[in-house]
């Protein structure tokens, strides 16, 4: 009996593309979803859950992102120092006045795997808050 050999990919046979997604006007969870399922790599036949073969994905104007509902004003994000009363928060309308980057990326992390897969990952995102970015040529070669 013939049975079907499974592939893995070798890390050098692994082929990165560069998108570009852009925020203005776009539900927040919605993008960070898309971004999310083109950093792992999901959308490629050649995808392997435990190896980094996703994409590299630039996201422009943060600052322009939708949100639905209350969250601006309910949804609160917490940092912990270590220290007594070291527990910050802060609301999502804060959030995204003093840096719509960190919205952005907080939003995408969420959605990846935890651990030193994520890690890597989180490195192949490029948020910014207005439409300039410096990945024209490799986004133009990608193109090509």
């Amino acid at each position: 009996m013939l049975r079907a050999r499974t592939v893995i990919p070798k890390l050098n046979e692994v082929s990165r593309e560069w998108h570009l997604m852009n925020a203005e006007g776009q539900v927040l969870g919605r993008l960070a979803s898309r971004a999310a399922l083109l950093l792992r790599g999901k959308h490629k036949p050649t995808f392997t859950p435990h190896m980094d073969c996703g994409d590299n994905v630039v996201v422009v104007n943060a600052e322009k992102i939708l949100v639905t509902g209350n969250k601006l004003d309910q949804k609160i994000y917490r940092r912990y120092s270590g220290y007594p009363s070291g527990l910050k928060e802060e609301t999502l309308r804060h959030l995204l006045n003093r840096r719509p980057t960190e919205a952005v990326r907080r939003a995408v992390t969420g959605m990846l795997p935890k651990g030193p897969l994520g890690n890597r990952l989180e490195k192949h995102l490029h948020v910014y808050a207005g439409p300039d970015h410096p990945h024209s040529p490799q986004l133009k070669k990608a193109k090509e």
